[in-house]
């Protein structure tokens, strides 16, 4: 039995990871009854662990009874690709003061999106990432701009796996979604319309580093400004080379972090 686990085949690593991967798959407060279906634990097992990740500070207990994420849980992912965010924050807040729309820095995260970074603009657009949230690749456009520029490995892997379908919108046919992404390399920016949620539209352009894709920064518009939002390119690409300078002499690998460059 892992780890001297009574359950056969899971470490307490596991049952910690299990606890707390089903707050990421709920947006709200859990009961304890839910964070043990949620984990696939018994009862007994997950009040025992619950308490001690409560204790951590990694869980907080409402007075309902329910639980949450911690703050501590908070202060420990601030760490996760901390250089990067430092080093371009003031020209992600610069695209928003320049544009008036909301703006996003996002870096590749085995096969999603993961936002490093955001500046959300006053207009009421649907709202699909977070900072610290994660999203399919093919469905944003810093993900489509992402999967564009790596490797054709990286690219062709991807494009094998099941896509998974937000709207009617969303590109899921992988022959003609491996002819936008060629089309997106050859002009050097992508589009979505509407492919995470209704409402909303984007677009985005890489940020290099020593030759590799390294980010991709882009803005979330209203649906109503689809057709006129490639007027913000100068200003993306403007702010996508002050950030490519800006960070040229980090190595890419401490820019990211390890586990943010990988691939599952």
């Amino acid at each position: 039995m892992a780890g001297g686990s009574r359950e056969p085949g899971r470490t307490v690593t596991s049952k910690v990871l299990s606890i707390l991967e089903a707050f990421e798959k709920s947006r709200g407060a859990l009961s304890l009854t839910d964070i043990g279906e949620k984990s696939g634990l018994p009862l007994s097992t997950a009040h025992r662990l619950v308490n001690e990740l409560t204790d951590w500070g990694l869980l907080s207990r409402e007075p309902n009874g329910r639980y949450q994420l911690g703050i501590r849980l908070w202060e420990l992912a601030q760490n996760t690709g901390r250089q990067l965010r430092d080093a371009a924050r003031p020209y992600v807040q610069d695209l928003f003061s320049l544009t008036g729309e909301t703006a996003h820095l996002a870096v590749r995260a085995g096969h999603e999106v993961l936002y490093i970074d955001r500046v959300y603009g006053s207009k009421r657009v649907p709202r699909a990432g977070r900072v610290g949230g994660r999203l399919p690749m093919h469905a944003t456009a810093v993900g489509k701009v992402l999967l564009a520029f790596e490797e054709d490995w990286v690219r062709d892997a991807y494009l094998n796996r099941q896509l998974e379908r937000h709207t009617a919108h969303t590109h899921v046919d992988p022959r003609k979604l491996a002819e936008e992404l060629g089309q997106i390399h050859e002009q050097g920016y992508a589009t979505t319309l509407e492919e995470v949620r209704l409402g909303s539209c984007s677009i985005a352009v890489p940020v290099f580093h020593t030759g590799r894709i390294g980010a991709s920064i882009g803005l979330v518009l209203p649906t109503t400004q689809a057709s006129t939002m490639t007027r913000h390119l100068p200003v993306l690409r403007g702010i996508a080379a002050q950030i490519e300078r800006a960070t040229a002499r980090i190595p890419l690998e401490t820019l990211l972090g390890s586990h943010v460059d990988g691939t599952d």
